[in-house]
């Protein structure tokens, strides 16, 4: 199952994951058509500031979504074999319980007055922040992979550190 990651230390907080994100979700499908359209189409993700650093937020796509289980509607629901936690936005009645339960602010109120999140682009494939972003700071791939890659790049960093 596919997630994205954030690496901190390569994150500029240039916003063009926001502007990817805005651009796969417009009519238009392209920034320029968009804006000329007078489109506003909603972001699901954010680069906010933390503890002195950015940090590009969007859904993390729960295994235990709190918004899932909140939602009385069924409008949220969680693909089993993908992990994603989608939104029916014909069953959405914009309550914003989602919303208030989600622990990472992930979720937003839409145009449209119905809730708006992380889709991971299921239309595209590969998610458009992980693609558009310069320095990719935002990796999309499996959990084990991730991990692997984490581990061996503290091994090598160490060695390196311990061969000084």
């Amino acid at each position: 199952m596919k997630k994205i990651f954030v690496d901190f230390d390569k994150c500029l907080g240039c916003h063009t994951c926001e502007l990817a994100c805005a651009t796969a979700h417009s009519q238009a499908k392209t920034l320029l058509g968009a804006v000329l359209g007078g489109e506003k189409p909603p972001i699901s993700i954010r680069v906010i500031k933390e503890s002195g650093g950015l940090f590009p937020l969007q859904c993390r796509h729960c295994t235990d979504a709190p918004c899932v289980k909140v939602c009385r509607f069924h409008a949220l629901t969680r693909d089993e074999e993908t992990g994603r936690v989608d939104c029916d936005l014909d069953r959405c009645i914009g309550c914003t319980m989602c919303v208030m339960v989600c622990p990472f602010g992930a979720i937003n109120e839409g145009n449209s007055h119905k809730v708006f999140k992380c889709d991971l682009c299921r239309e595209v494939g590969e998610p458009s922040c992980v693609a558009a972003c310069p320095t990719k700071a935002l990796i999309y791939e499996e959990v084990g992979q991730f991990s692997s890659n984490r581990r061996h790049d503290f091994v090598v960093n160490y060695q390196a550190i311990e061969g000084e």
